[in-house]
């Protein structure tokens, strides 16, 4: 396992960190987001798919429809599981199949079914240091994912 820590001080460094994440993610891939309510998820969200030409006010949490999908030059599956009630529900909603999609599934509130998610994936925490400032860290499980933090630690250093 290996992790990468960034310290946003404004939204500008959060799109900052979403366009060269998205420069190293593979075609099919996996994003958990952890973190509190108003952490930034839904705003790194934004900035991953802004970076694959979708227009930023389409972005918003799916809180109630539970997944969006945007188009963009490749396809983001936006999930938010704040309030899926169980894993039935999630299986449910069809959350497997969107797995095997091309595109990259990004999950808010990833740490709710943590044992749902697979384990080939970029874990993503956000915890509030101040009212603009975040701490990012990422965390990888595989090697493909440890391959982009290498990359994305080199970039941003």
């Amino acid at each position: 396992m290996q992790s990468f820590c960034y310290l946003a001080n404004n939204e500008a460094d959060t799109s900052q960190l979403g366009a060269n994440l998205t420069d190293q993610l593979p075609v099919t891939a996996m994003i958990g987001l952890c973190g509190t309510l108003g952490a930034g998820k839904t705003r790194l969200v934004k900035a991953i798919a802004e970076a694959y030409g979708v227009p930023a006010e389409t972005v918003v949490s799916p809180t109630f429809t539970l997944c969006n999908e945007y188009t963009g030059r490749r396809p983001i599956f936006h999930f938010d599981m704040y309030r899926i009630a169980d894993e039935d529900e999630l299986h449910e909603i069809g959350f497997d199949e969107y797995l095997q999609r091309p595109g990259l599934t990004i999950v808010e509130w990833a740490d709710r079914f943590a044992e749902a998610m697979p384990v080939d994936k970029l874990t993503i925490s956000l915890d509030v240091l101040s009212e603009t400032t975040r701490q990012i860290t990422l965390t990888a499980e595989t090697a493909t994912y440890e391959n982009l933090l290498e990359a994305l630690a080199l970039k941003l250093s």
